[in-house]
């Protein structure tokens, strides 16, 4: 079987650059293009992180576009505090050997989904998803397009992490992830009810740096990080690597379909998920995780060898 052709829309991010390393260490995936976004820090520098992590890979091939600023209609967050003021927890990576592709990332989205055959292309959405809801209202064609979208975002049964029920990626902007949800496209979310239980403690980053491929000590130091900023615990849980294995691995999570909308308002709970009212088509939720399972497979993405 062909390896499945991905666009990886993120915003890099400690756990964006290891789901990005795991994708591109997959000989399942054909990753035809890196998107960014604006989520964890500003634009300039998840744009630069995707090419930072694309050199460290030595996929210099892969195109890397800018896409959002910032939220369709509301301030965002920065969250230096977690992923350091660079993005990346301070871990050393090469420069982009050449600059992104000149032009918008939904525009570009939109020319490659046209240019592919229906079904063809996944999209594999780390951050929030401001750019594929400029698509969806800018290109409903190039949208039905598209095979299916794999996102990490919200919170079912678990408290949220940027408020009491709101998770980050939603939060960052409630009116895209709405527009997305509302969209009725064949969609997987992966909420913190299973991004929780995928959690890496110090023999997990001992092992991967013992490994001594490029791409495991970068992942051992990037999860080191999170350890120096974050508190609490002897794990880490493993966010957007998730999205990466549920595309390879569908059998190590349980999903259910859930018609499902996100909180506009200007409230504590933005971005929040709740039950739709209006009989939208439902989105498959991950809720359970095979954790040792998803663990190895990361693993294995980490330490493989070209």
């Amino acid at each position: 079987m062909s390896p499945r052709a991905v666009i990886i829309d993120t915003d890099p991010g400690i756990d964006d650059a290891v789901a990005i390393l795991a994708a591109l260490g997959s000989p399942d995936f054909n990753v035809l293009g890196i998107t960014t976004v604006a989520g964890n820090i500003g634009i300039a520098t998840t744009t630069r992180n995707a090419g930072r992590v694309l050199a460290l890979a030595r996929r210099g091939d892969v195109p890397v576009v800018a896409g959002a600023v910032g939220p369709l209609s509301r301030k965002g967050f920065d969250v230096a505090e977690i992923h350091g003021s660079d993005g990346l927890g301070g871990v050393a990576f090469p420069e982009p050997p050449t600059p992104p592709r000149p032009g918008h990332a939904s525009i570009w989205l939109a020319e490659t989904l046209m240019a592919h055959p229906i079904g063809a292309i996944d999209i594999l959405a780390l951050g929030p998803l401001t750019n594929i809801a400029q698509l969806v209202a800018d290109n409903p064609d190039a949208t039905r397009r598209i095979g299916r979208i794999v996102a990490m975002g919200g919170a079912i049964r678990e408290p949220g992490n940027i408020g009491a029920r709101s998770e980050f990626n939603m939060a960052a902007d409630p009116e895209a992830a709405e527009a997305v949800l509302a969209a009725g496209l064949p969609l997987t979310l992966i909420p913190l009810d299973v991004t929780r239980k995928v959690r890496a403690d110090r023999a997990y980053v001992a092992a991967l740096r013992e490994a001594g491929t490029a791409a495991s000590r970068a992942g051992a130091d990037l999860i080191a990080a999170y350890f120096q900023t974050t508190t609490g615990g002897e794990s880490r849980p493993l966010h957007d690597p998730c999205v990466m294995l549920l595309a390879l691995a569908p059998e190590l999570f349980g999903c259910e379909d859930l018609p499902l909308a996100v909180d506009c308002s200007s409230g504590v709970d933005a971005g929040s998920l709740e039950p739709a009212a209006d009989g939208r088509r439902p989105v498959s939720v991950a809720l359970t995780v095979d954790g040792a399972g998803a663990l190895a497979l990361l693993a294995d993405l980490l330490t493989r060898r070209s």
